[in-house]
């Protein structure tokens, strides 16, 4: 089993990254260098969360055996060992060979370090550019970062014939991180366990729900009124470059970014035909072109986002408003006021009845809400307290490091990888939920449903890679793992082995290190009573608070909105089944006059071509007329064509023809046609 648990978890976080990426992102339209860099980048930081545990309980295996084979007080190169132990050392289930482990964290983490610092802020401003050249946009994204790359120039430049080189970059990169993974853990712990605590509360989801389809029914108007704008502005510069003008490719790279409905409206109006003069007209430059193509790129975007939004919202909404129906609901029966538009699962459908959607939505679901809101909050307790002790070595005040600690004694290392992987996990969820839920006005929005844009997408993999590595180094401080919070000359962990280099700078590895996680309790204390909600509310940015004036009027007005959706959408509903209703009624005698009408001219086809070729002296005459001349008539008569209305009064039903949908008679009766002749 050497290795094999490595290997089954580097493939399963590979699919766990182009999951969420597929989520977020669009695969279709979105250009492949940028999945490829926001997948690597989500994919190198996930691997640290799910690693680190392994490493971990090989780390305290290594030990185990020098501590077995080492004599009292015996030094091992720069580690001294424990006193001999008469237990046997049992290799853990995930053992990783010695070596392995260093190299994969160099090359994941100096990985991770070139993409958030180099080239994924490179590829922002590429992404954004509205160049229409590959040699445009690289020199666009240059200009914009040529102040973050002098930086860098700088500061490499001032150490540049110091040994500390890697000391300056790790510690740089990892107090800058941990400055910011403060700031978002304090917001997490709070915020997902009361998240989950008011998910019970159906009353306060509606309303919220309420709340913010007012603010996205705004935010639609607007980006509609902005895309309208773009456009008008991009017609009157295809009206003005005409077909041969040296600008017309940027025009038509344009054109195509618009939705399609604006291209064929534009392509009505244009005449191509018409030549272009230099003397008499103003054009615009090609740097006003890319700045219009990238503002097209820019509403695009927006407008397609907030479209998708308001879709789903108007789905939660309505399900919300069943929920509370249905909770009263004497059949126990869950009963939906509209179908779901997208086709469910057969086994879904086959287990989840409508009676078990009724138990889980209207009495279980509020519950369980409730308990893993509690489990959650004892979580983030012990983490704060953790936060706030983990320095403290004798004795031993963080509750993580005495979990692990009494694990080590008897290396159950099952318990230790468990221990490890919840503590890790659970930090996580609240950092990168964080990250994905913050909002930087229009600039930065993770979207789901395929909806967030490039520029969103590299972004969120900058701080990835910037909060996962400070994130891992307080794990390890907070379960005693690190030897700089230890105080302990033992053997460290190979992911220690590379950030081991902080020791150098004490200020920052016995001072900010230490003390800044602190401010944590802080931080908590301001996100539950939503202080940074308060803030922004008065400030102007509306923001759902009860007990507002400006909650309750948005609240109002969103109900509204629902409310005005939900009958459009029953309009539409009824129309569709009187449309079916119409057909499964009708649908069928049409069919069947439609095969009599067949049946009849093949019967008459067959009719005429069998007394053709009969002899003339076997003719009988009627009304003054051999039934041949009669035949010759029916064969050269035209066929008649009758209006429905003129005809009868049901178009369906005639003595004198067979009506086929769309207004005409395909044939009359062959005793009319005789009579008529």
């Amino acid at each position: 089993m050497s290795g094999a648990a490595l290997g089954l978890e580097i493939v399963f976080v590979f699919f766990l990254a182009l999951f969420l990426l597929h989520r977020y992102g669009d695969f279709k339209k979105q250009h492949r260098l940028v999945i490829v860099a926001t997948l690597l980048a989500w994919y190198l930081c996930f691997l640290i969360v799910f690693i680190l545990p392994l490493d971990v309980s090989t780390t305290i295996y290594n030990r185990c055996k020098l501590a077995v084979n080492s004599s009292p007080a015996e030094s091992n190169g720069s580690y001294v060992t424990l006193a001999p132990s008469k237990q046997k050392c049992f290799k853990p289930w995930s053992y990783i060979p010695d070596g392995i482990m260093p190299i994969f964290w160099r090359v994941v983490y100096w990985t991770s370090q070139f993409l958030t610092w180099i080239l994924l802020p490179f590829m922002q401003s590429y992404a954004r550019s509205g160049g229409f050249s590959i040699t445009g946009k690289i020199k666009t994204a240059l200009i914009e970062n040529a102040i973050y790359y002098g930086t860098y120039l700088l500061i490499f430049g001032a150490f540049l014939y110091m040994n500390q080189l890697q000391t300056i970059g790790i510690a740089a990169a990892n107090t800058w991180g941990l400055f910011l993974l403060v700031l978002l853990l304090g917001y997490g712990l709070v915020e997902i366990p009361r998240s989950h605590w008011n998910g019970a509360k159906r009353g306060y989801l509606l309303m919220k729900t309420y709340f913010k389809a007012a603010k996205l029914m705004t935010e639609k108007a607007d980006a509609e009124e902005n895309l309208e704008d773009i456009m008008e502005e991009v017609r009157k510069v295809s009206e003005s470059i005409k077909y041969n003008h040296p600008l017309r490719k940027c025009v038509d790279t344009i054109l195509k970014k618009c939705p399609t409905e604006y291209q064929e409206r534009m392509g009505r109006n244009m005449d191509d035909y018409e030549d272009f003069d230099e003397r008499q007209n103003s054009y615009p430059s090609e740097k006003s072109l890319a700045k219009l193509h990238k503002q097209v790129i820019y509403s695009v975007q927006r407008h397609r986002r907030t479209q998708v939004q308001w879709q789903i919202l108007l789905e939660q909404a309505f399900y919300l408003e069943d929920v509370a129906k249905n909770e009263s609901s004497a059949t126990r029966q869950f009963v939906h006021t509209f179908h779901s538009q997208e086709p469910e699962n057969k086994i879904i459908q086959y287990f989840y009845t409508p009676t078990v959607e009724w138990y889980w939505e209207c009495l279980l679901r509020p519950w369980f809400c409730r308990v893993l809101a509690v489990v959650l909050a004892t979580f983030s307790v012990i983490v704060v307290w953790s936060e706030c002790t983990f320095f403290s070595t004798k004795p031993v005040l963080s509750l993580f490091a005495v979990f692990i600690q009494l694990a080590e004694k008897t290396y159950n290392y099952i318990y230790i990888e468990m221990a490890c992987f919840l503590t890790i996990f659970f930090l996580s969820i609240c950092v990168y939920s964080t990250v994905f839920r913050i909002r930087v006005f229009n600039y930065y929005y993770l979207a789901s449903h395929h909806q967030t844009d490039a520029y969103s997408l590299l972004f969120s993999g900058m701080l990835f890679c910037r909060l996962t590595p400070p994130l891992c180094l307080n794990f390890l401080g907070l379960t005693h793992m690190d030897a700089t919070i230890s105080h302990k000359n033992t053997q460290p962990t190979a992911y220690t082995s590379i950030m081991g280099s902080m020791r150098v700078l004490s200020f920052i590895a016995d001072g900010f290190y230490i003390y800044y996680p602190m401010l944590v309790v802080i931080l908590c204390i301001a996100t539950y009573f939503s202080l940074g909600t308060r803030c922004l509310n008065l400030l102007g940015f509306q923001q759902f608070m009860g007990d507002s004036e400006m909650t309750s009027d948005l609240i109002d007005e969103g109900k509204e909105l629902i409310r005005r959706e939900k009958r459009k959408r029953q309009r539409q509903e009824e129309g569709e089944n009187r449309r079916r209703e119409w057909k499964e009624r009708y649908g069928n005698r049409d069919e069947s006059t439609r095969s009599r009408a067949v049946h009849t001219d093949q019967k008459e086809s067959s009719f005429s071509e069998t007394n053709a070729n009969r002899p003339l002296s076997k003719y009988t005459r009627s009304n003054g007329r051999t039934e041949r001349d009669r035949i010759e008539l029916l064969q050269d008569a035209e066929p008649l064509d009758f209006n429905a209305d003129s005809v009868n009064d049901d178009p369906l039903e005639s003595d004198s023809g067979r009506y086929q949908p769309g207004g005409r008679y395909l044939s009359m009766s062959r005793s009319k046609i005789f009579d008529d002749v």
